[in-house]
C-alpha cells in the first residue's frame, strides 16, 4: 500500500465539495498537483488575464505549500493556455516575476478551452520534498 496523503488547503475544500477532486495527492515525498486556475476565493473566475495568473500562482503555490513543498521543489510542470500567441507574453511576464526560471521541466499546451468559460490558464505539476 502507498504512502498516500490528499492535500487541500482550507481555501480549496469548496472547489472540492463542488468538483469532486483534491487540489494534489502526495506520495512519499513526491506531491502530484492538480491544474490550478486563476478563482476568487468564491469560485468566479478572473477576468483580467494578468490578475488570473497571478491568482493561478498563488493557488499553485499554497496546494505546495499545504504539501510541504515551494516552487523551488517543482520539477516537472505543464501550463494550459486558452488564446496562448495572445496571452503568452503576459503570462511570461507573471511567470518570471513568481517563478524561479530553469529549475524544471516546463511544457505549454494551447488549448481551446478549459473546464470554466473565462478561464485563459491552467497550471499542473509534480514537486518532489527535499
Amino acid at each position: 500500500m502507498t504512502d498516500r496523503h490528499l492535500i487541500i488547503p482550507t481555501s480549496m475544500h469548496p472547489i472540492v465539495e463542488r468538483a469532486g477532486y483534491v487540489p494534489a495527492v502526495k506520495v512519499g515525498k513526491t506531491l502530484y498537483c492538480a491544474g490550478q486556475v486563476g478563482r476568487t476565493e468564491n469560485l468566479e473566475v478572473i477576468t483580467d488575464p494578468e490578475a488570473q495568473f497571478i491568482a493561478a500562482w498563488e493557488s499553485l503555490r499554497l496546494v505546495l505549500e499545504e504539501g510541504g513543498c515551494t516552487f523551488e521543489d517543482v520539477v516537472d510542470m505543464t501550463t494550459y493556455h486558452v488564446n496562448l500567441s495572445e496571452h503568452m507574453a503576459v503570462f511570461r511576464e507573471v511567470k518570471n516575476r513568481v517563478f524561479p526560471r530553469g529549475l524544471c521541466a516546463w511544457t505549454v499546451i494551447g488549448v481551446s478551452e478549459l473546464a470554466n468559460p473565462g478561464l485563459l490558464l491552467e497550471i499542473k505539476c509534480v514537486a518532489v520534498q527535499r
